[in-house]
């Protein structure tokens, strides 16, 4: 016991010092340099990358600059991938928000501190996750439903954006759906703002643009430079347009969020907190994993989510808000070289800078090019190939990806709804293709294997039968089972022998167990030989536990079918004919 406990606080103590597989490599100037201009490079984009989407979620746009200065660094120390980028993303930005729409009347101080706490809530989640190792969890969160959220999420992030391009006075916080919210804009359109629209117009443009034709520039940085400049040079503000205003120049001080919890108020939050946890990682983890791909570097789940539950503790320690992988600036900080972690703590104290000395350049920025901003961050977001794919694949998925981006959309911005029935439709869909595995007879093919009978046309034998189950024997298809076997008995009354190939099993529980032995006794009294073939170990060990193995007979079980069908024949002789099970014959 004290062995294990050493073991287990050993352990923990190397979660918290990753960063010592790669911070002697910093010695190497090369490396340095790299690592440097992959940081600047990044910095270029994130600081007004994480403006724009911090007033996505419903905040000033100072609180993401917050969260791009600490918890990028934290997260590039304490997580698992050496090049990937934390910090504020669109769909994380965008459950923020929703989350925080009960506060929406408060003001703008409550929801920052609100929006604070739900970031060290993830962070606490997070963190728990991966110091017990239970990265696992995330796969609950299975692929179709991912992609049928990420899609709904990018349509209602662009357009809860079409008012600030605009220059409307509506916000999607004020609407309890987001389709009542599309409704209103639309009927407001009359009174669009000539000279933010142009602004926005010009942004989109410029953006478009410097993506086709200069994609190696800092496209984000030029157009919000550019726009800046023209804002302060025509008097943006004073023409009736919408600018970011003042910033506070500072470096975010230590503070516990100031909030009033209720029971109600702290059980909401917590599955919040626990949803966003997990689509935020599984973000995170599946960039970090098409890195560790191409620089086959070691790549941990579990560490992972302590670097991020680690960054997202520290965002709402210090003024900020809740953070995750950011798929395009991992990109950009791969593409620049990245090295190892180091490029990110570079990111993290240009951030820095930028608060401490750059926050009045800020001022005239106007919020029609933060919405630009968005709107072409949250483009790439929206694939329907990957759905088709899926479709193709195994239709069920399709169909969960559909009702998933479908429920999304339907249940904005309440969007923990439509993950939630994804989940419980790609689970109950799973269960019930596990409840009608495929059930075949095979037999002797041209190339020596044994195959489906039916499909490939083979001859069977009327008094031996090889059946082929495969799928895990359980509660939930033991019934199944049965019911083919007994069937096929009734369409072969000559049948003498019947043998299992059990290759396809992995685990039988108590149930399936039961059945097997149910199974044997009405075999046995209808004068029908039982044989298992190819039974997995940890099979047959639980079949000795349980007494199985015993009652059905030690002498029954078979390492391959070929020597249970040579058994059978040695006991039944020429009362059985094992011919086309042993020999190719065509039906």
């Amino acid at each position: 016991m004290g062995s294990w406990v050493l073991s287990f606080i050993s352990e923990w103590k190397d979660r918290f010092t990753p960063y010592k597989s790669w911070i002697g490599e910093l010695k190497n100037p090369q490396v340095l340099k790299a690592d440097a201009m992959a940081g600047l490079t990044v910095a270029l984009i994130l600081i007004p990358q994480s403006m724009a989407y911090a007033q996505l979620a419903g905040l000033p746009a100072y609180i993401g600059l917050y969260a791009s200065f600490l918890p990028v660094m934290i997260a590039a120390l304490f997580g698992s991938s050496r090049q990937l980028g934390t910090g504020p993303v669109a769909v994380v930005s965008l459950m923020s928000a929703a989350a925080m729409q009960p506060y929406a009347g408060l003001g703008v101080e409550t929801i920052v501190a609100y929006s604070a706490l739900l970031a060290l809530m993830i962070g606490i989640f997070q963190l728990s996750l991966g110091l017990l190792k239970l990265g696992i969890l995330v796969d609950f969160l299975s692929h179709p439903v991912v992609l049928g959220f990420t899609n709904a999420g990018a349509l209602i992030i662009a357009t809860s954006q079409v008012p600030k391009l605009f220059g409307l006075k509506i916000k999607a916080d004020q609407y309890e759906h987001h389709y009542e919210f599309l409704i209103a804009t639309v009927k407001a359109l009359p009174d669009t703002s000539l000279i933010t629209l142009v602004f926005g117009a010009f942004a989109l443009s410029t953006l478009l643009i410097l993506r086709k034709f200069a994609p190696r520039l800092p496209g984000v940085l030029i157009t919000v430079v550019v726009t800046t400049v023209l804002s302060w040079v025509i008097d943006y503000k004073g023409l009736g347009g919408s600018i970011i205003g003042e910033i506070p120049k500072g470096l975010p001080s230590f503070t516990l969020p100031n909030v009033s919890l209720d029971f109600k108020t702290l059980s909401s939050l917590i599955m919040t907190a626990m949803v966003i946890g997990l689509i935020g990682f599984v973000e995170a983890i599946s960039i970090a994993k098409a890195m560790a791909s191409q620089t086959r570097q070691r790549l941990s789940a579990n560490q992972e989510l302590v670097g991020q539950g680690l960054a997202n503790m520290t965002s709402g320690l210090f003024s900020g808000y809740a953070v995750s992988g950011s798929f395009s600036r991992s990109a950009v900080n791969f593409s620049s070289g990245a090295m190892t972690g180091f490029s990110s703590v570079v990111t993290g104290l240009l951030v820095a800078l930028t608060l401490l000395f750059l926050t009045p350049l800020l001022y005239y920025l106007p919020q029609a090019t933060l919405a630009a901003v968005i709107i072409m961050a949250v483009i790439n977001l929206i694939k329907i190939a990957p759905i088709k794919h899926a479709w193709k694949v195994e239709p069920h998925d399709g169909v969960v990806a559909v009702v998933t981006f479908v429920a999304t959309l339907v249940f904005a911005p309440h969007l923990d709804k439509g993950i939630l029935l994804g989940v419980v439709l790609s689970l109950g869909l799973f269960v019930y293709r596990t409840m009608s595995p495929r059930f075949v007879e095979v037999a002797k093919h041209t190339d020596g294997s044994m195959r489906d009978a039916v499909t490939h046309k083979l001859q069977t034998s009327n008094t031996v039968a090889v059946y082929r189950f495969d799928g895990d024997l359980y509660f939930g298809n033991t019934g199944y089972l049965e019911g083919k076997i007994l069937n096929a008995i009734s369409q072969k009354p000559q049948l003498k022998v019947i043998v299992l190939d059990m290759e396809a099993i992995n685990q039988v529980d108590s149930t399936g167990e039961e059945m097997l032995e149910k199974l044997s006794d009405r075999l046995k009294a209808a004068g029908i030989e039982f044989y298992l073939a190819r039974t997995k170990l940890q099979v047959y060990e639980a079949f000795e536990r349980s007494g199985l193995a015993k009652h059905i007979g030690e002498e029954r079980f078979f390492r391959e079918r070929k020597y249970a069908l040579q058994y059978a024949k040695q006991q039944l002789g020429n009362a059985i004919d094992v011919e086309p099970l042993l020999n190719y014959m065509p039906a």
